[in-house]
């Protein structure tokens, strides 16, 4: 299983020691903000394969807008700007999470990661939504995302990923089954 570790990196040494543990990838969102010049660092030294961006943003009268620790602090960096400018600067995946989505299992952010994925050339993760199956479906489909993260529906078993996965390739959407 690939790991990608986030949290409390802030410099290339975090990365370093994080990497030779056994970690796959890292992601950084905080530190990225507060100092962008850490996506650089870690593509030049790493790669971008190993350089995930997480972002916390918040749909405002004003527009989307990322957030530090967990969506509470509110940052001057608008997701459509930051995110170009993270993957100009090296980053090799954007994990977007809306936080007017997550946990309330209404679905996924499906127009602002639309935008997303229009505009980038790298993945972009969804979290923050899922609720059903359908969910799932139509961050795919509507939000072409490339991937889709959710936690809760998993670990309570209200959604088991087999059926999940079953359900999307009868939608036709690629998977691997086993």
């Amino acid at each position: 299983i690939p790991f990608t570790v986030g949290g409390g990196i802030n410099e290339l040494g975090d990365v370093d020691r994080l990497l030779n543990a056994g970690a796959d990838k890292i992601s950084i969102n905080s530190s990225a903000i507060r100092r962008p010049e850490l996506i650089d660092e870690i593509a030049k030294h790493f790669g971008s394969q190993v350089c995930v961006l997480a972002v916390d943003a918040k749909q405002t009268e004003k527009g989307w807008w990322c957030y530090l620790n967990g969506g509470r602090v509110e940052t001057d960096k608008e997701l459509y700007s930051w995110t170009a400018e993270a993957q100009e600067r090296g980053a090799g995946e954007i994990l977007f999470t809306s936080m007017n989505h997550d946990g309330v299992k209404n679905g996924y952010a499906n127009e602002a990661l639309s935008v997303l994925t229009g505009q980038l050339s790298i993945p972009v993760i969804a979290s923050g939504g899922a609720g059903c199956k359908e969910h799932f479906r139509d961050v795919f489909l509507q939000g072409k995302a490339d991937a889709a993260l959710a936690a809760s529906v998993f670990h309570f078993g209200e959604i088991k990923i087999p059926e999940l996965k079953s359900y999307l390739c009868s939608q036709g959407i690629s998977m691997r089954l086993m």
